[in-house]
C-alpha cells in the first residue's frame, strides 16, 4: 500500500495598503477595558501587525471564539464596529491564493451571535459596495473572485450578494463589457490573451451562480414596478454580453460554453419553469424568432440577435449544453414542449456532427450528447406519471433516433481523441439502458431481438476498432459475460490472440476482465450455496474458459506475442481469483517437461511458470520467502535455470519473481542474494535496450526492499530484547554488507577499456543507484560502500566519460559526484590539471564527439569545487603553459565564498577563458577557413560554452557585470562565427562545395570559390540549368598544404567533408548557444538597469539572426538545429513580461509570409530541398503559441497558405508557381507537426483537395511537393502504418468515418473520381492516365464499409461505385489493380454474391473480334478481389444459387487457348484457384467439385502438360499466366490432391512444374512442395508419427536429386537442397544422376563442391551448408570410428569455419550455427574424436566466435549446442536447458578443456588454446606496423573506431585463460604438467618467444601514446592494452607447462 504524502495548501499572508492597515489598526487600539469586545479588538490588532500567515489564521479563529462568547449587555458600539469592519475589509481584500486565510474570516464573521448578524451583513456590504462601485480594470479579477467567494459556502456572504443584488449583475455588466473591449487589442500576445480568457470565464461563471442563487430576488424585482426598468436593462446588456462571447469565435470554447449555459439560466429566471422556457429555448435552437412570442419584450429583443442566420455553428452547440445543464429535467416534463426540446437537442447535435471540423468541437458534441442520454434517461425514470407514449417510441431500441445515435457511435468510436472515445462508450450505455427503460417486460437478453442483433453484429465487427471493445463491455455489464459465450464461446482465446498487438492489449484485457469477472460471478450465483465439491466444478469451468487458454498462448506464442498479457491480463486474472495460481503452477508442471522449449521463439512451460509467479508475487498472491521460496512452489534448480535463460522475457520474469515484492520492507533472504549472484555476471551484456531498463527497474526494487527492510531491522535492533532475534537480526545486516560490496566491486570491475557499450551502461546504471540509495561513504556507515571503490577503479569510471555514446558520458559524470573523493583524486592539483588540459585539447579536436568528453570533463571539474575551490589557478596555469594573457575572475577576499558563488566563480572563469581561445580562433579563421577546419574547428568552445551555462543557476548569479560583459561578447562571436561559416551552408549545394586549400593563397581561393557561387544562388531551377565556371578551381587538385620551415606550423590535410562539418557544426553550435542566452539568462528590461543579464535589444537580434539562417540555410544539419535553437527563443518570447518580445512572433509571421508570397525565381528564398528552413521558421513561429488559446495565427497561417497552394487559372507563371511550391512544402511541415495536434484537422479537407489539385500541375517541382503533402495527409487521417500489410484493416478506415470527418472530402472525391473515371476508356488503344487518378484510388483504396454502416446516410459510398468500375477499363495495368483495390471497400458483405454474379455477366461468353481485354482484366481483378475479401471478412459460404459456378463455367474458355491473351487467362485462373484452391471452399461442394472438374481438365491441356511449338513464344505477361497455371497445377497436386481427382493426376502435374523450362515455375512449385512439407511435419509433431505423403512418390524423389546436381537457376537449386534436407531427417535418401546411383560419399562430394562455389548466392551457400552438414551427421552417425577414412571432411569444416567470419552475412552465420549445433553430439562432444583433433578445435573455436558475434540471433542460436550436449559431460552448474550466450560461452570453454582427456590430447589442447590466448599472427603483426602512426595518414572524420557493442575481448581472454589454468595448475602445485615431447617444447619456445615481443612491443607502444591517452585516444589505447594483456596471460600459461 502507498501512503500518499499529503500536501499542505500555500498560505499568504494579509497585504493592505499602509493608509488602510494604518486606519484599522488605530481604529482597533482603543486602551482600557477588559470585555469581550475588547479582547477581539486586541486580537484583530495582533493579526493585522504580524506577517506570518500561519500565525494570523490562529490568531483570525481565536476572534472567532471570542466573538461567539459576546453577550448583547453592554458592547461597545463603536469598538464592536471597529472589529467587524475590519473583518469585513480584510476579507474583501483578499487576494485569491489566500484562501485558508479568506475561509477562516467567513467562519469568523458567520459564527457571531444572532444578535451581531444584521450589524455584520451592513458591514460587509458596506465593504463590499465600496468594492463594486468604479473599481479599475486591474481590480475586476479580484473583485469578481471576492463575489464568488462570498457564494461559496458562506450563507452570510450570500445575503450579502441578494441584498446588493443590481450593484452586483451592474458590475459584472460593466467588468464583462470592459474585457470584450480588451480583447480587440491583444492580438498577437498570447499569454496576456489567455489570461484575459481566464478572467472573462472566472466573470462568466460567477454571473451564473449569482443569478442562480439569486432567483427569488430576480423574479421579485422583475414584478415590482419601481426597480424593474433598471434590473431589466441590466439583464438585458448582461444577455448582450453572452450573446457576443457566443457568436465570437475569438472565444475559447469554455468561455462560449459556460456563456451558453448563462443565457438559458437567466431565460428561465425571467420566464420561470412553465412551457414557455422551452418553446424559447426551442427557438434559439432552430435559429429562429418563432417561438419567442411568450418572452418579455425585452428579452425577446435579445434573443432575436442570437438567431440571426449567419450565426457560428458552435452557438447551436453550446445552447444544447445550456439547456441540458441549467433546466431541469428530472421528474416528470412540464409540457409538450419540454418533450420537443428533449427531442430537438439530439437532431440539432447530429446535424452539427456532419460540419464539424475542429477534434475539440467533436469532443463537446460527444460530451453534450452523453448528457442529453442521461437527461433522457432522468426522465424516463420518474416516478408517478407515465412516460409520454411518442417520447417513449422515439427512444426505445430500434427507432430512427436510436440507429442516429448509433451510427454516430460508430463514426466516433475510433476518433483520436480519447474523451471522444470515452463518451460514445458512455452514450451507448446510456442507449441500452433507455432500451431497457422503455420495455421493462423484457429481461432476458435473449428474449429482446434488439439486444440480440445488437451483440451478433458487434461481434461480427473486426477486432482491430477499439471502439468495439467498450461497447461489448457495456453488453457484459447490462447483460452478463455469459450472454456473449453463449453467442461466441471461443471469444476468450480470440481476445487472448489480439494480446500482441499494443494498441488493442488495453482495450482486449479492460474486455476480458469485464468478461471473467462477470462469467466468475454468474457462475457463482448459478451454484448458490453449494456445497464443496459443486464449487469445485464450477472453479474448474471457469479455469477452462479463462486459464487453459491463456497457459496455451504463454507457452506456445512467440515472446513479444505475450508481453502485454503480463502487464494488462495476468494481473487482472489472478486479482479476481487468487487461488487460481496453484491451478495454474499444477497444469505448467503436469503437461511436458518444464525445461523444454514451446515452438522457436516461444518461452515454453518454465517461462510460463515464472511469469504467472511474478505476476503473483507482485500482486501479493504467492506467500512470503519465510516458508522456503515463496511458499516452496517453485524449486531453487528451476529458477537458477530461468535466470540464465536463452530468452529475454523468461530471464526477465524469473528476476522480477526474485526482486518483486508486495511488501516494501519484506527482508531479501540469502537465498534470493545467492539467485541474483548467479544472475547479474551473465546479464549484464545485454544488447536490448528494453531489457537493460527492466533489468535496472527491477533490481531497484531488490534494492529499495533491502533499504527499506534495512530501516526496519535498524529499528528492531535498537528495540529488541530477545537475544536470538537480535543476532538473527543482525546476521541479515551482515549478509546485506556482504552482498552489497561484491555488488559494488563487480560492477566496477568490468568497466575495464575495451568493456563493451551495454555492459558499461548496465554496470554504471547500477552504480548510480548504489548511490543514490546507499552512499558511497567511507565513515561508520552501516554498509560504507566507498571502502569497496579503490582509486583503480575510480580512475577506470573517469576514463568512461571518453565513451562514444553519451547516455555513458552522462551516468558516468553522475557518479564520479557520487564516488568518495579521495578515490576520484581531482584535489590533486596535477591531476585537476592534466584533466582540464585534456578537456581543453579535446574541445578543438576535428572529431565532433570529442567536444562532448570536453563538456563533460569541465562540468565535472566545475562540480568538483568543493575539493578544488578555484579553477582559476590551473586555467591559468594552462594559459601561461600556452603563452596566452588570461585573468580569472576573483571574489571579495574579505568573505569566504558559498558553494554556489564558488561554482558561479569557476563557470565564469571557464567560460570567459573558451571565449578568449574563441575569439582569437574566430579572427584566425576569417583569413583561412581551411586551417581551421583542419587544426581548431569552432564548434568545440561553443559547444563547451553551451554545456557551462546550462547547468547554472542564471537566476540568482552575483558578478552580474561580468556575466553581462560575457554575454554581449558572446553574442557578438556567435555572429561573427555565422558569417565566417554561413557562405557554405547558404550555397545551392553545401555538400558538393569543395574550397581545397592550396599553397598561401588559401583565403583568396576560397573567396574565389564563394564569388563564384553567390550570385547563382536563387531559384532559376524553373527556369535555366546551373554551370559551375572553372577558370578558377584549377589547383584544387592537390590536396596538402606544405609548411614553409621557418613557421614551425603543422601539415594539415582538409577534405571536402571537413570543412562542411565544421561549418555546419559550428551554425548548430551557434544556434543552441543563442537560445540558451535567451531561454535562460534573466531579461533586462530598460526601466530596470539593475537586474538582468541580456537585452530586449539583444533578444531581437538574435531573432533576427536566426530568421535570416532559417530563410537562407541550404543545409540540412544547419537549420534544423538553428530551428532547435529558435524554438527555444520563441518559448521565452510569449512568456517574457515584455509587451514588445510578446508581438514579435506575430510580426515575423506575417512578414515571411508576406516573402513567400512574393517570391519569384530571383528570390533568396530555398525553393529547392524541400523549402529548407522556411517550413521550421514558421513550425517554431506557430508551435509558440499557447494550446489553450484560439490558436488564431495557426488558423491565419493555414487559410493563406492553403490559398497560395491551391492552383488556379490566372496563376501559372513561375512567379506564381514559387508561392505555390512553398505552400506546399510548408503545409506538409505543418501536418507532421504533432505539437499543433489536433489543432490542424480542421484543415486536413483543404489540404488533400490542394495535393491532388497540385498534381495536375505541369511545373515538376509542385507535382513533388504535392505528393510529399499528400504521403503526410495519408499518414494524418488514417495514423502511422499499424502492420506489415499496406492494405490490413489497421490501416484503414470506414467510409461513414472518414466522410464524417472529413466532409468536404466527399464531393470533391466524387467529382475528381467522375472526371478522371471519363479519361480510362481504352477502346481507341491509346493510354490516357488522369493525374490525380492514382492518389484518388489510393485514397479510396483506404476505406472500407462498416456493417454496422446506415443505408440512408447522405454520406453513403454507393455513388462512387459506377465510377470506380469503370476506372477498370483503363489501358494501364497498375490502375486496373488499383481500381480493383478501391472497388473493395465500397461493396457490403452482403453485397459481394450479388456485385461478382453482375461483372461476371458483363464478360463475353464466348470469343469475338470486338473483345477489349483491358475491360476483361479489370473485371476479372475487380471479382478476385471481391472474393478474397469475401473470403476474409464473412466467413461463411457464398448464398446457393448466387449464379457464380454457372457464369464461370460458362465463360470457361478464358482460360484455355481460345483466348489469346496471356493476362486475362492468368486472372480467370487466379479467380478459379480462389475458389477451388482452399480446403473449405466459398462454394457447396456439388458446386466446387464441377468447377473443379472443368479446371483440371483446362490444366490437363494447357502447356503445363501438353508441350507443342506455340507454347514455347508466351508473348506479354506469358509468365504471369505460367505462374498462374502453376498455382492451380500445386493445388491439385500439392495442397490437396484427394480434392481434385487423386494421386494419378497429382503426380503427373508435380512432375511437370519440377521440369519446367521456366525457371519462375520450378521456384514457386518448389515453395508449394516445401510449405506442404513444413505443414506435414506440424501435423506428424502432433500426431507423434512419421510417414510418407502419398503425393511423394519414388519417381519424384528421383527429379528432386536430380535438380540438386544439374539445376542452373541458383533460386531454385536452394529451394531444391531445403526441400532435401527435410526430406533426408524422414529418411536417408537414394541420390540419382539420371539412371545412375550415387553413393553418400559420392553426393556429399558433389554437393560439397557446390557448397563451396556458391558463395555469390546466400540464399544458396546457406541451404548446400545446411543439407551437407546432415549427410555428415548422418555419415559420422553410420559409423563414428570409420568416418576419418572420407578426404572431404577436412574440407566440409574448413567451409563450416569460412561460414563462421565476422564479415559473413547473418543469414550465412545463422546456418552456420545450426549446423554447428547439429553436430555437437555426434561430432564436437564425440569420444572417438571422428574429425581428428585440428579439425574439431577449429570447429569449436567457430563455434565460440559465434557466441560473440554482434547479431543477437546467431549468438542465441549458436547458445542451443548446450542442450545437445550429453548430459554426463556437462558440469554441475548447467543443465541441459536453454542458456542465454554468456553462460554458453562459459560452459563451451570448461567442456572443451574437460574434452582433451578423453581425448587423451591434453598437452596437444593447451597449447592450441594458448594460441588462441595470445591472438592471430597476422593480426599481432599488422597491429604492431599500426602502432606509430604517421602524419601522413588519412584522417577520417566520422571514424569512431570499432564500436564495440557487445564482443569482448577482454573477457574472453580472461576466460579462456582462467579454463586453461584450471587445467594447467601452476608448477608449485603438481609436480609434472606431461609435457615431455620435443616438438612440443620446441613450440612452447617459439610461442614463448612471439608473446614476449608482443608484450614488449605493446609497452612500448603505451608509452608513446601522449598524456591521459584514455581521453585522446581510447581505441587506440583499450587495443594496446588488450594486446598486452593477451601476451602476459599466455607466458603465464607458458611458464606452468615448463
Amino acid at each position: 500500500m502507498v501512503v500518499k504524502k499529503k500536501t499542505t495548501a500555500k498560505v499568504e499572508a494579509v497585504v493592505l495598503d499602509e493608509e488602510k492597515l494604518h486606519m484599522l489598526i488605530v481604529s482597533l487600539s482603543v486602551d482600557g477595558g477588559e470585555d469581550g469586545v475588547w479582547q477581539v479588538a486586541q486580537t484583530l490588532q495582533s493579526c493585522l501587525e504580524l506577517s506570518e500567515p500561519v500565525q494570523q489564521i490562529q490568531l483570525v479563529k481565536k476572534a472567532r471564539s471570542q466573538l461567539e462568547a459576546l453577550s448583547e449587555e453592554k458592547p461597545d458600539g463603536a469598538l464592536l464596529q471597529a472589529c467587524l469592519h475590519a473583518l469585513s475589509l480584510v476579507y474583501t481584500s483578499l487576494q485569491a491564493k489566500n484562501l485558508a486565510l479568506r475561509r477562516a474570516i467567513a467562519s469568523t464573521l458567520s459564527s457571531g451571535p444572532a444578535w451581531l448578524q444584521e450589524q455584520t451583513l451592513s458591514n460587509l456590504s458596506a465593504c463590499l459596495s465600496d468594492c463594486l462601485s468604479n473599481p479599475t480594470s486591474e481590480l475586476y479579477p479580484h473583485v469578481v473572485d471576492t463575489v464568488a467567494a462570498c457564494l461559496d459556502g458562506f450563507p452570510l456572504g450570500e445575503r450579502c450578494i441578494n441584498k446588493l443584488l443590481p450593484e452586483v449583475l451592474q458590475f459584472l455588466d460593466k467588468g464583462l463589457s470592459e474585457y470584450l473591449h480588451q480583447n480587440s487589442g491583444l492580438t498577437g500576445r498570447h499569454i496576456a490573451q489567455a489570461q484575459l480568457m481566464q478572467s472573462c470565464l472566472a466573470a462568466v461563471k460567477t454571473s451564473v451562480v449569482v443569478i442562480q442563487r439569486s432567483q427569488q430576488t430576480i423574479s421579485a424585482g422583475l414584478w415590482a414596478e419601481r426597480s424593474r426598468c433598471e434590473l431589466e436593462d441590466t439583464l438585458s446588456g448582461l444577455l448582450g454580453r453572452y450573446t457576443h462571447i457566443l457568436t465570437d469565435e475569438e472565444f475559447v470554447q469554455s468561455v462560449q460554453s459556460t456563456a451558453a449555459m448563462a443565457v438559458v439560466l437567466l431565460i428561465r429566471s425571467v420566464m420561470g419553469c412553465g412551457d414557455g422556457v422551452a418553446a424559447v429555448v426551442c427557438s434559439l435552437l432552430r435559429s429562429s424568432p418563432l417561438g419567442l412570442d411568450s418572452a418579455p419584450q425585452w428579452l425577446k429583443r435579445q434573443c432575436e440577435g442570437l438567431c440571426t442566420s449567419g450565426r457560428p455553428p458552435g452557438v447551436s452547440l453550446y445552447l444544447c449544453h445550456g439547456a441540458l445543464a441549467m433546466l431541469n429535467w428530472k421528474g416528470a416534463l412540464p409540457g409538450p414542449q419540454w418533450e420537443q426540446l428533449l427531442l430537438l437537442v439530439p437532431n440539432t447535435l447530429l446535424d452539427l456532427d456532419a460540419s464539424i471540423k475542429e477534434s475539440s468541437t467533436a469532443m463537446v458534441v460527444a460530451r453534450v450528447l452523453t448528457l442529453w442520454s442521461s437527461a433522457a434517461l432522468d426522465c424516463l425514470q420518474a416516478g408517478g406519471q407515465p412516460c409520454p407514449p411518442r417520447l417513449q417510441q422515439s427512444l426505445s431500441g430500434g427507432s430512427e433516433l436510436q440507429r442516429h445515435l448509433l451510427e454516430h457511435i460508430y463514426s466516433h468510436w475510433e476518433h483520436p481523441l480519447d474523451g471522444v472515445r470515452h463518451q460514445t462508450r458512455s452514450l451507448f450505455r446510456n442507449l441500452l439502458l433507455l432500451n431497457q427503460h422503455t420495455s421493462p417486460s423484457v429481461y432476458d437478453p435473449t428474449e429482446d431481438p434488439y439486444v440480440t442483433g445488437l451483440t451478433r453484429s458487434l461481434l461480427g465487427l473486426e477486432w482491430h476498432m477499439r471502439g468495439k471493445y467498450g461497447s461489448l463491455g457495456c453488453l457484459v455489464e447490462l447483460y452478463g459475460a455469459g450472454h456473449l459465450l453463449d453467442i461466441q464461446p471461443q471469444l476468450p482465446s480470440c481476445l487472448l490472440g489480439l494480446m500482441d498487438d499494443q494498441t488493442l492489449a488495453p482495450y482486449a484485457s479492460d474486455l476480458l476482465e469485464r468478461l471473467f469477472v462477470s462469467h466468475k460471478a454468474q457462475l457463482a450465483s448459478e451454484a448458490g450455496a453449494a456445497d464443496e465439491t459443486a464449487t469445485r466444478d464450477w472453479m474448474e469451468r471457469w479455469h477452462q474458459t479463462w486459464v487453459t487458454p491463456l497457459l496455451q498462448v504463454l507457452c506456445r506464442a512467440r515472446l513479444d506475442q505475450t508481453t502485454y498479457i503480463l502487464d494488462y491480463f495476468l494481473p487482472k486474472l489472478l486479482r479476481c481469483s487468487p487461488s487460481s495460481l496453484a491451478h495454474m503452477v499444477w497444469a505448467l508442471q503436469n503437461t511436458t517437461p518444464l525445461c523444454s522449449t514451446g515452438p522457436s521463439g516461444s518461452r515454453g512451460a518454465l517461462g510460463a511458470l515464472m511469469t504467472c509467479l511474478r505476476a503473483a508475487r507482485a500482486q501479493g498472491v504467492v506467500p512470503s520467502s519465510k516458508g522456503g521460496l515463496w511458499g516452496g512452489l517453485v524449486p531453487l534448480s528451476l529458477l537458477q535455470q530461468a535466470l540464465v535463460h536463452k530468452h529475454d522475457q523468461v530471464r526477465m520474469d524469473a528476476l522480477g519473481l526474485v526482486c518483486e515484492s508486495h511488501r516494501s520492507t519484506e527482508a531479501v533472504t540469502s537465498q534470493e542474494m545467492d539467485l541474483i549472484r548467479h544472475f547479474l555476471l551473465p546479464n549484464l551484456n545485454s544488447q536490448a535496450p528494453g531489457v537493460r531498463q527492466q533489468t535496472v527497474s527491477l533490481l531497484r526494487k531488490l534494492l529499495c526492499r533491502m533499504k527499506d527492510s534495512t530501516l526496519l531491522l535498524q529499528k528492531r535492533l535498537v528495540q529488541e530484547r530477545e537475544q536470538e532475534q537480535r543476532e538473527g537480526d543482525q546476521r541479515t545486516l551482515h549478509l546485506y554488507k556482504e552482498f552489497l560490496r561484491w555488488l559494488c566491486e563487480k560492477l566496477l570491475e568490468v568497466l575495464l577499456p575495451g568493456s563493451s557499450f551495454s555492459k558499461c551502461l548496465m554496470s554504471l546504471h547500477l552504480l548510480c543507484l548504489l548511490g543514490e540509495l546507499f552512499t558511497f561513504s567511507t565513515g561508520p556507515d552501516v554498509f560504507a560502500l566507498g571502502e569497496a571503490v579503490t582509486s583503480a577503479h575510480a580512475q577506470n569510471v573517469l576514463y568512461c566519460i571518453a565513451s562514444n555514446f553519451l547516455e555513458v558520458k552522462q551516468l558516468t559524470s553522475t557518479l564520479l559526484r557520487q564516488l568518495p573523493p579521495s578515490a576520484v583524486g581531482l584535489q590533486v592539483q596535477e591531476r585537476t590539471r592534466g584533466v582540464l588540459q585534456a578537456a581543453l585539447d579535446l574541445s578543438t579536436s576535428t572529431k565532433p564527439f570529442d567536444s562532448v568528453t570536453a563538456a563533460h570533463l569541465l562540468n565535472l571539474l566545475l562540480h568538483q569545487s568543493d575539493l578544488q575551490p578555484n579553477l582559476g589557478p590551473a586555467l591559468l596555469h594552462c594559459a601561461q603553459e600556452r603563452g596566452l594573457e588570461f585573468r580569472p575572475p576573483s571574489s571579495s577576499p574579505a568573505t569566504q565564498p558559498s558553494e554556489a558563488v564558488t561554482l558561479e566563480l569557476n563557470a565564469l572563469a571557464v567560460v570567459q577563458f573558451l571565449l578568449h581561445r574563441l575569439q582569437s580562433e574566430v579572427a584566425r579563421s576569417k583569413s583561412s577557413l581551411l586551417q581551421a577546419a583542419a587544426s581548431y574547428p569552432l564548434y568545440g568552445r561553443v559547444h563547451c560554452i553551451t554545456a557551462v551555462l546550462q547547468h547554472l543557476h542564471t537566476e540568482s548569479l552575483s558578478q552580474t557585470e561580468q556575466w553581462r560583459c560575457v554575454v554581449s561578447e558572446l553574442v557578438a562571436v556567435c555572429y561573427s562565427m555565422s558569417d565566417v561559416v554561413s557562405p557554405v551552408v547558404q550555397s545551392s549545394s553545401p555538400e558538393g562545395l569543395i574550397p581545397m586549400d592550396t599553397g598561401s593563397e588559401a583565403s583568396a581561393g576560397l573567396q574565389r570559390i564563394l564569388q563564384e557561387i553567390q550570385p547563382r544562388d536563387t531559384n532559376d531551377f524553373f527556369t535555366s540549368a546551373r554551370e559551375l565556371d572553372t577558370h578558377c578551381v584549377d589547383d584544387r587538385t592537390q590536396t596538402t598544404h606544405t609548411p614553409s620551415a621557418n613557421t614551425g606550423a603543422e601539415g594539415y590535410r582538409v577534405t571536402a567533408q571537413m570543412v562542411l562539418v565544421c561549418c555546419w557544426r559550428s551554425m548548430k553550435e551557434v544556434a543552441m548557444l543563442l537560445g540558451q542566452l535567451c531561454q535562460s539568462m534573466p531579461l533586462r528590461c530598460a526601466a530596470d538597469t539593475h537586474s538582468g543579464l541580456i537585452t530586449e535589444e539583444q533578444v531581437e537580434g538574435v531573432g533576427l539572426y536566426f530568421r535570416q539562417q532559417l530563410l537562407q540555410s541550404r543545409h540540412r544539419g544547419a537549420f534544423e538545429l538553428a530551428y532547435v535553437g529558435f524554438v527555444r527563443l520563441t518559448d521565452m518570447l510569449c512568456r517574457s513580461g515584455s509587451p514588445a518580445l510578446q508581438q514579435l512572433p506575430a510580426r515575423w509571421l506575417s512578414e515571411v509570409l508576406e516573402e513567400v508570397k512574393s517570391s519569384d525565381p530571383s528570390s533568396k528564398l530555398c525553393a529547392t530541398r524541400r523549402s529548407a528552413g522556411i517550413p521550421f521558421y514558421i513550425q517554431a513561429l506557430l508551435s509558440s503559441e499557447p494550446k489553450s488559446s484560439s490558436c488564431c495565427l495557426l488558423k491565419m497561417t493555414m487559410r493563406e497558405l492553403i490559398a497560395l497552394a491551391v492552383p488556379s487559372a490566372n496563376r501559372t507563371t513561375d512567379s506564381s508557381t514559387v508561392p505555390q511550391v512553398h505552400a506546399l512544402n510548408i503545409l506538409r511541415a505543418l501536418y507532421r507537426d504533432t505539437r499543433l495536434g489536433e489543432n490542424v484537422i480542421p484543415f486536413v479537407s483543404d489540404g488533400m483537395q490542394a495535393a491532388v489539385l497540385g498534381f495536375t500541375s505541369p511545373v515538376w517541382a509542385v507535382r513533388n511537393s504535392s505528393t510529399l503533402l499528400f504521403s503526410t495527409l495519408i499518414t494524418r487521417i488514417f495514423g502511422v502504418k499499424k502492420g506489415k500489410d499496406e492494405h490490413s484493416k489497421k490501416n484503414r478506415m470506414t467510409g461513414r468515418e472518414f466522410f464524417t470527418r472529413f466532409p468536404a472530402l466527399y464531393p470533391f472525391l466524387l467529382n475528381q473520381l467522375e472526371e478522371a473515371a471519363a479519361t480510362v476508356e481504352s477502346d481507341s488503344g491509346q493510354v490516357k492516365l488522369h493525374p490525380s487518378l492514382f492518389l484518388l484510388l489510393l485514397v479510396l483504396s483506404r476505406l472500407y464499409p462498416s456493417p454496422m454502416d446506415g443505408s440512408s446516410s447522405p454520406l453513403g459510398l454507393a455513388p462512387f461505385m459506377p465510377f470506380i468500375i469503370r476506372c477498370g477499363r483503363s489501358a494501364v495495368y497498375r490502375t486496373r489493380e488499383m481500381a480493383a483495390r478501391a472497388l473493395v471497400p465500397f461493396v457490403l458483405v452482403t453485397q459481394v454474391p450479388s456485385t461478382v454474379h453482375a461483372l461476371l455477366q458483363e464478360l463475353p461468353a464466348q470469343p469475338g473480334p470486338e473483345i477489349q481485354h483491358n475491360h476483361l482484366h479489370g473485371t476479372l481483378l475487380q471479382v478476385l478481389f471481391l472474393l478474397r475479401s469475401y473470403q476474409t471478412d464473412s466467413h461463411r459460404p457464398l448464398p446457393a444459387g448466387s449464379g457464380i459456378t454457372e457464369g464461370l463455367c460458362r465463360r470457361m474458355w478464358l482460360a484455355s487457348r481460345q483466348n489469346r491473351c496471356e493476362v486475362t487467362r492468368g486472372a480467370f485462373l487466379d479467380v478459379l484457384l480462389c475458389l477451388c484452391g482452399p480446403k473449405i471452399s466459398l462454394l457447396d461442394d456439388s458446386e466446387v467439385g464441377a468447377l473443379r472438374q472443368e479446371a483440371l481438365s483446362t490444366l490437363m491441356a494447357s502447356e503445363l502438360v501438353t508441350s507443342d511449338s506455340s507454347s514455347s513464344t508466351l508473348g506479354l505477361g506469358g509468365t504471369q499466366y505460367l505462374l498462374s497455371l502453376a498455382r492451380v497445377a500445386l493445388s491439385a497436386g500439392v495442397d490437396i490432391p484427394e480434392l481434385w481427382g487423386g494421386p494419378r493426376p497429382a503426380s503427373r502435374l508435380l512432375w511437370c512444374l519440377l521440369q519446367h523450362p521456366q525457371y519462375e515455375v520450378r521456384e514457386l512449385a518448389l515453395e508449394g512442395v516445401m510449405r506442404r512439407l513444413q505443414e506435414d511435419e506440424e501435423e506428424e509433431e502432433e500426431e507423434e508419427e512419421k510417414r510418407r505423403p502419398e503425393w511423394l512418390d519414388e519417381p519424384t524423389l528421383s527429379i528432386l536429386t536430380g535438380l540438386a546436381l544439374h539445376e542452373t537457376h541458383p533460386q531454385c537449386l536452394a529451394k531444391v537442397l531445403m526441400v532435401l534436407r527435410v526430406l533426408s531427417f524422414r529418411r536417408a535418401l537414394e541420390w540419382r544422376d539420371g539412371a545412375k546411383i550415387l553413393s553418400q560419399e559420392e553426393a556429399l562430394l558433389r554437393l560439397l563442391a557446390l557448397a563451396q562455389d556458391s558463395a555469390l548466392s546466400v540464399e544458396l551457400h546457406c541451404a548446400a551448408l545446411t543439407l551437407v552438414s546432415q549427410l555428415v551427421v548422418q555419415l559420422v552417425n553410420s559409423n563414428p570410428q570409420g568416418v576419418s577414412a572420407v578426404a572431404c571432411l577436412p574440407e566440409w569444416a574448413s567451409l563450416v569455419c569460412s561460414s563462421c567470419g565476422e564479415e559473413q552475412p547473418v543469414e550465412v552465420k545463422l546456418a552456420a550455427a545450426e549446423v554447428l549445433v547439429g553436430c555437437t553430439a555426434p561430432v564436437l562432444t564425440s569420444p572417438h574424436l571422428p574429425l581428428g583433433m585440428s579439425t574439431s578445435l577449429s570447429l569449436w573455436r567457430s563455434l565460440f566466435m559465434l557466441l560473440q558475434d554482434e547479431d543477437q540471433d546467431v549468438r542465441d542460436s549458436a547458445s542451443d549446442f548446450i542442450s545437445n550436449v550429453p548430459a554426463p559431460l556437462l558440469s554441475t552448474d548447467v543443465t541441459g536447458a536453454f542458456v542465454c550466450p554468456p553462460v554458453a560461452l562459459d560452459a563451451g570453454a570448461g567442456l572443451l578443456c574437460r574434452l582433451l582427456e578423453p581425448w587423451g590430447q591434453t598437452a596437444a589442447g593447451v597449447l592450441a588454446l594458448t594460441e588462441w590466448l595470445l591472438g592471430d599472427k597476422e593480426a599481432g603483426e599488422e597491429a604492431a606496423e599500426d602502432d606509430a602512426p604517421g602524419l601522413d595518414e588519412e584522417d577520417v572524420l566520422f571514424e569512431k573506431g570499432d564500436l564495440n557493442l557487445w564482443a569482448e575481448p577482454v573477457q574472453w581472454v580472461k576466460l579462456l585463460h582462467g579454463h586453461i589454468g584450471a587445467l594447467v595448475p601452476p608448477a608449485e602445485q603438481t609436480g609434472d604438467p606431461g609435457i615431455a615431447r620435443p616438438d612440443q617444447v620446441r613450440r612452447i619456445g617459439a610461442l614463448a618467444t612471439r608473446a614476449r615481443a608482443q608484450a614488449h612491443s605493446s609497452q612500448r607502444a603505451l608509452d608513446a601514446l601522449p598524456a591521459l591517452p584514455q581521453f585522446s585516444s581510447p581505441i587506440e589505447h583499450a587495443r594496446l592494452v588488450l594486446r598486452h594483456q593477451r601476451a602476459t596471460l599466455s607466458l603465464d600459461v607458458l611458464e606452468r607447462l615448463r
